[in-house]
């Protein structure tokens, strides 16, 4: 945990606008944002930005040796260290927002559950707008999206807007309860059956 933190300090000193955290996520944040995970069958499982693997762990726990596990990593030095320690997951350096590719070419149409650690609320509106419709393009039809968001950033503009387009891209989104042990404290949202871009 500690050398964790270092990383994540280091990282966010660099990249503050892609990190968007000073020290990972919590172990009870981690059990909420995978609860989602299925503990029977063999699930396609797709993490997007797992930072130092807060998030990796907690899916790795709960799919126990099945499925499929694919985690996409922006940044070279969080992807290489993920990597090294959870030799069972494929950890991609790459884009979020080609999320659906990356999959396609692992074999994979769609996934069961995508878990996002991405900073939202610090990023601008089409980049939001495009990360999600990689999403999208992802998602099975019953398939579930698990995010989070820092409960005192919750009334800035991005993070409304970011609450807005969830709204509007899944038929149902519920919010979790507050982990107040996390430093900051978090809440995770739960969107459930995707929208056609049509709708």
């Amino acid at each position: 945990m500690i050398a964790d933190t270092a990383t994540f300090l280091g990282q966010f000193t660099r990249h503050p606008l892609s990190v968007g955290a000073l020290v990972p996520s919590s172990a009870t944040l981690a059990r909420d944002i995978t609860a989602a995970v299925p503990r029977t069958g063999c699930p396609v499982v797709v993490e997007l930005g797992p930072g130092t693997g807060a998030f990796t762990r907690a899916i790795q726990e709960r799919l126990d040796g099945r499925g499929h596990h694919l985690a996409v990593e922006l940044n070279p030095t969080f992807a290489a260290a993920l990597a090294a320690r959870h030799p069972g997951v494929e950890v991609v350096t790459g884009d979020a927002a080609d999320v659906d590719t990356l999959l396609a070419t692992r074999g994979h149409r769609r996934a069961d559950v995508v878990v996002s650690g991405l900073p939202w609320a610090v990023l601008g509106a089409a980049r939001q707008q495009t990360i999600m419709g990689g999403v999208l393009r992802t998602l099975d039809a019953d398939g579930v999206f698990t995010t989070f968001a820092y409960r005192h950033a919750l009334v800035a503009p991005a993070a409304r807007r970011f609450r807005g387009l969830l709204a509007g891209r899944f038929d149902e989104v519920t919010v979790g309860r507050t982990v107040w042990g996390n430093l900051p404290p978090a809440l995770v949202y739960h969107c459930r059956r995707p929208l056609s871009p049509g709708r």
